[in-house]
């Protein structure tokens, strides 16, 4: 395993030149050096990774989960409840089995009646209680077919008092005109209210957001008054229940005394079954008296609704939850309503067949996914449920228009959950997963009202997959579906408005450099296919030429470009588009002054660097520009442009054609800042300026060598010392600077040919000693100008290990 041991050994003051530090954007992973880490992005910004939910924080939240406030306000209600049905069943018990069993000939006929009445008026209670959860599920509903139902009476109505209206008129001369106004009338009507209910309801599905009993008086037989109805008589019938038992209780008059002498056990029998009946009827006004308090009074409904921050429709969510979770406290134990959540509650609704339901629970999860507190588990818990997830990419294919929020909404959801590593895995191993997604990027304007978002979704289904993408298998998924990466390539276009889609932009970019930095196999398939694509090298030009106020995409677009010149073929396409080298050029060369600019104009000459790598077209193209070289040797001299600079004029130098050399030897203008920069102890610098020197001695002399050695104010020694010192401080290869041993044995190599006086002097400084170590340590990571990740590209033609022999060679001859 290779070590980083990049610091360097004590050196002679008079020999090191101080400059000062280069700025962070220079320290950046680039692939002229590999990365341990797998991910594709290293360098990623999190910056579009929120939703565009707002993600506030929650205020005066006592509990991570405010609905345990519900369930412990049903637990209560339920106790209550049972306690009285309890009751009633014993009272019920008491008054047939004892009273009218064993006393019905004895008693009273006012008690007879009284206990009748009671039996019928619990009854009543008894039945309007069982059914009333039922009618208040009901009316948790969306109230908006209320509304199309008094619209639909109204439209209904008018029709038929017109149509009496011309019955009975007096038939005229006219009749025909009336007849044919009637029918005009009724056809508008009809149309008027068919109309209202198509737009609302495109497609085929059952609706039961209110029901209605009867045609013509659905205001009456809402399920909403029906509760309320319910609610009325139960009411009504505790505190009538309550008179009726207090006054035979005040009374104490229940006959006289039979021949049998039974009067004792039979005013007994009454008192019991008349306190058994008022105990029930106080405990169910005691829970509704309870009720009351907490709902109307203190609001818990509001409260809750407020700490979830589930919006104005909430409050149907957390109304539909609360009777749900006091139903099962009623029906089964009193503790299962505490077993349920708003989290589970939202997927048993999310899978349901019912649109209401669907966006009830929809819209729960949104809210709890997208809020800071709830985020975590909300997401850990939909993760763990692949009968949710797989519903919830279903959703994304969904384009109606009347089910545009619940599609909006499951993106949303999607894309936090593709935060999550495992979470990001099922997602994309689900079958059609990647086909739905890509759905969202789509649009069809002609299909939809106008008020169909689809900038929204088109981000969304960015977002999602820049998520996934960031697993590697992921990333071959993604490739492998249909017109993904086409599509993908099509947001990348800055079009006629620039600033329309600009985030699109943005995340398109961001999502294609992630694709061709993929390591491996996968990578290598991604780049030519990438670049395959005829709008990919365009798009980004076009960026370059005309985004000048967006600094970040002009940076996104340069660093796709780095990444697709790793392949040889890209290589050539990208350089052959038009204008393209032209723009590299101006933005490397132009002056920087923010660090946003600094970061373009260092991306840029990143990008120059690898076109020019191996391709000696590109190298060609370069050097047409006017005055480059001088350019280029300025650039050494900037702290910014120096790295990269010197990495342009050594590929230059070393892959132009051989007709150009002449052109080249301006090179040797850059001598004194080369070997100043040899001499500091900034490791890249120094790698990357021995590269230059290597191939600046190859079209150059002994003499003109010494020269430039005394204009820097170096000698002859201290320069083999410290090639020797960079030998002897890199014991093992390194990470950071992978090529530096490499470059200082061909330097020192080149050195000895030239003159062969340096041979004595590396002896004396003890290079053979270095190399010897340096043969027992080198390995692959030296072989190879480029990487991908942790795998090497573009390997060097001669190895290290030929390298050291030969300048043992050359150190033994002499």
């Amino acid at each position: 395993m290779a070590h980083d041991t990049s610091n360097q050994a004590d050196q002679d003051p008079c020999i090191k030149v101080q400059i000062r530090d280069q700025p962070s954007i220079n320290s950046l992973p680039s692939p002229f050096e590999p990365h341990q880490d797998s991910s594709p992005h290293p360098s990623q910004s999190n910056e579009d990774d929120t939703s565009p939910v707002s993600n506030g924080n929650i205020v005066g939240v006592s509990d991570r989960a405010p609905e345990k406030k519900l369930t412990m306000f049903a637990l209560g209600l339920a106790v209550l409840e049972k306690g009285a049905s309890g009751l009633g069943a014993l009272g019920f018990v008491w008054a047939t089995v004892v009273l009218l069993g064993g006393f019905a000939i004895t008693l009273e006929k006012k008690d007879f009646w009284f206990v009748t009445v009671i039996l019928l008026i619990e009854g009543t209670r008894i039945f309007s209680r069982s059914h009333e959860l039922e009618w208040q599920h009901q009316a948790t509903w969306s109230l908006t077919s209320r509304r199309s139902s008094f619209r639909a009476i109204k439209s209904r109505s008018r029709l038929l008092v017109e149509s009496v209206k011309y019955i009975f008129k007096p038939f005229s001369l006219k009749s025909s005109n009336i007849a044919n106004d009637v029918l005009s009338k009724s056809r508008q009507a009809l149309d008027q209210c068919n109309g209202s209910r198509s737009a609302r309801c495109v497609q085929r599905r059952s609706t039961m957001r209110q029901l209605h009993l009867l045609p013509h008086a659905s205001w009456v037989f809402l399920s909403q008054n029906i509760t309320g109805l319910f609610n009325c008589l139960q009411l009504l019938s505790a505190i009538a229940c309550v008179v009726l038992t207090l006054m035979r209780l005040a009374a104490q008059d229940f006959g006289k005394e039979t021949k049998e002498g039974n009067k004792e056990n039979r005013d007994s029998a009454l008192n019991i079954f008349y306190s058994l009946a008022l105990a029930e009827a106080l405990l169910f006004l005691a829970e509704k008296a309870f009720w009351e308090w907490k709902v109307s009074y203190c609001n818990l409904l509001e409260q809750v609704n407020a700490e979830c921050q589930l919006g104005p429709s909430g409050m149907l969510s957390i109304k539909r939850f609360f009777y749900d979770a006091y139903s099962k406290c009623v029906t089964g134990s009193i503790f299962d309503g505490l077993k349920m959540d708003l989290v589970t509650f939202s997927e048993e609704l999310l899978i349901s067949s019912s649109h209401d339901e669907q966006l009830i629970g929809v819209r729960i999860l949104l809210a709890l996914s997208t809020r800071s507190h709830f985020s975590d588990d909300t997401l850990r818990k939909v993760g763990t449920s692949m009968v949710v997830i797989d519903r919830l990419i279903e959703m994304l294919n969904w384009k109606n228009p009347s089910e545009e929020e619940i599609r909006y909404s499951a993106a949303v959801i999607v894309s936090k959950l593709a935060s999550k590593k495992q979470n990001a895995l099922r997602l994309a191993g689900i079958p059609g997963a990647m086909e739905s997604i890509s759905s969202l990027l789509y649009s069809d304007p002609v299909n939809h009202t106008q008020n169909y978002d689809f900038s929204n979704l088109n981000l969304l289904g960015l977002l999602i997959l820049k998520k996934l993408a960031n697993d590697h298998d992921n990333c071959g998924k993604i490739g492998n579906t249909r017109g993904l990466l086409d599509k993908i390539i099509d947001f990348t276009s800055i079009g006629q408005g620039m600033g329309m889609h600009l985030k699109a932009v943005k995340r398109s970019l961001q999502l294609v450099k992630m694709l061709a930095s993929t390591t491996g196999h996968t990578g290598l398939v991604f780049r030519r296919e990438i670049s395959e694509i005829v709008f990919t090298t365009s798009n980004i030009r076009n960026i370059l030429r005309h985004g000048g106020d967006h600094l970040e995409l002009q940076r996104l677009g340069l660093e796709v470009l780095t990444n697709l010149a790793m392949d040889g073929e890209a290589r050539e396409r990208i350089g052959s588009t038009g204008g393209m080298v032209k723009e590299l050029l101006r933005l490397f060369i132009q002056p920087g002054i923010t660090h946003d600019q600094n970061a373009v104009r260092v991306e840029a000459g990143e990008a120059l660097a690898m076109l020019c790598l191996e391709n000696k077209e590109n190298c060609r193209r370069v050097l047409k520009e006017e005055k480059i070289i001088e350019r280029l040797v300025e650039a050494l001299e900037d702290p910014v442009l120096s790295i990269n600079s010197s990495r342009i004029l050594r590929n230059l130098c070393a892959f132009g054609a051989p007709e150009e050399s002449s052109q080249l030897t301006g090179v040797l203008a850059a001598f004194t800042p080369v070997l100043n920069a040899i001499m500091t102890e900034r490791v890249k610098l120094v790698e990357v300026s021995l590269g230059v020197a290597v191939q600046m001695l190859k079209i150059t002399s002994a003499h003109k060598l010494t020269e430039e050695l005394h204009n820097a104010c170096i000698s002859d020694a201290d320069l083999v010392i410290k090639l020797v010192q960079i030998l002897a401080s890199y014991e093992y290869p390194s990470i950071k600077v992978p090529r530096i041993r490499r470059f200082a044995i061909e330097l020192a190599i080149e050195m000895m040919r030239i003159n062969k006086s340096y041979v004595r002097l590396f002896n004396e400084a003890g290079m053979i000693r270095e190399l010897n170590r340096v043969a027992n340590t080198t390995s692959e990571l030296e072989c190879f100008n480029i990487f991908s990740g942790s795998v090497g590209l573009s390997k060097h033609d001669v190895s290290l290990d030929s390298l050291v022999d030969m300048a043992l060679t050359l150190m033994s001859r002499c």
